[in-house]
């Protein structure tokens, strides 16, 4: 049954109930179509908030409860000359605005708790190049990524703060930065929380760390010295770039492969051509044929530092 349908059914049927069996009066008809609203608006609530934030406001609710309760005690028996009929007057006041008080109070310290009120590896925490270096929202696009993304405020201020810059350079970094993060906010893949919890540390590496150990969760990066950090302190980083390395296809020698052969190389009659991972590959006698595709056979792989080089000859 469309969830419509029961709406309209509980805004009908309260006030008839109400209206046939309370009384049949306005007051009655009024009462049982608020009665019908508050239950309607109670199925919206459970429906579009997450059950921390439901059990959050109850907390609140309970709060604002007990001190309405010990105010009430103090009033009547220590009441220090205050009426009796005064405080009977007025007391219902009190108690709604100590019960929306305590709710709107937890509701709005529970703003930090945002993307917190769990722990485990769903929570990938983003740092600041993994933002700038943007990967990360194709990744959460092709599903790899999934669970909660987590922002935190110190991440997102220094952003801002590289926005802001004089340099040119650091200021286009720190806008793209931004830019990642409303993209991410946009996908329908996965959850984007922010928090404002901002763990002791030296340097903001370490304070990602701190962050993600304390909430049992991955780091998203592609900074050297959070891998290092995140490996003594028994974190799991996600490093973007090793999985582009991971991801590299398997070539063998003697395979032969269609390379688009794109410069002239160092050697006389070499030619240069790379893959679509960007791996450089370097073709013997292939100089001219600079500027054309050509069918090549791999002879040789070297893997060094800075990545894998591939020697071809032309077939």
């Amino acid at each position: 049954m469309p969830i419509w349908i029961f709406r309209i059914s509980t805004l009908v049927a309260f006030p008839f109930l109400t209206y046939n069996f309370l009384g049949r009066d306005w007051n009655s008809f009024w009462g049982g179509l608020l009665c019908g609203a508050l239950v309607v608006a109670g199925e919206v609530l459970f429906k579009r908030m997450r059950l921390i934030k439901i059990m959050i406001g109850c907390t609140g609710f309970l709060i604002g409860l007990m001190l309405y309760t010990l105010i009430s005690y103090g009033m009547q028996n220590f009441g220090g000359g205050i009426d009796a009929e005064v405080w009977n007057k007025y007391n219902q006041y009190v108690l709604i605005f100590l019960l929306v008080f305590g709710v709107l109070a937890a509701l709005f310290k529970s703003r930090e708790l945002e993307g917190l009120s769990y722990k485990g590896h769903h929570l990938k925490i983003a740092d600041v190049t993994a933002l700038v270096d943007g990967r990360i929202v194709d990744l959460c696009e092709i599903n790899f990524l999934s669970g909660i993304i987590v922002l935190p405020v110190f991440v997102m201020d220094e952003l801002n703060r590289m926005a802001a810059s004089r340099d040119k350079l650091e200021q286009a970094k720190g806008r793209r930065g931004l830019d990642v993060a409303t993209r991410l906010q946009e996908l329908k893949e996965v959850e984007v929380r922010f928090t404002s919890k901002t763990p002791k540390g030296e340097t903001l590496q370490e304070q990602i760390v701190k962050l993600a150990r304390s909430l049992d969760a991955e780091v998203v990066t592609l900074d050297f010295t959070i891998n290092k950090l995140a490996t003594l302190k028994k974190v799991i980083a996600l490093n973007v770039a090793d999985l582009a390395t991971a991801l590299k296809p398997v070539i063998l020698p003697g395979e032969t492969m269609s390379l688009f052969v794109m410069k002239d190389g160092k050697e006389k009659d070499q030619g240069i051509g790379y893959l679509d991972d960007g791996t450089m590959v370097v073709v013997e006698e292939g100089r001219r044929h600079i500027g054309k595709r050509v069918e090549v056979a791999v002879s040789s792989i070297y893997q060094t530092s800075s990545g894998r080089m591939i020697f071809a000859k032309v077939k």
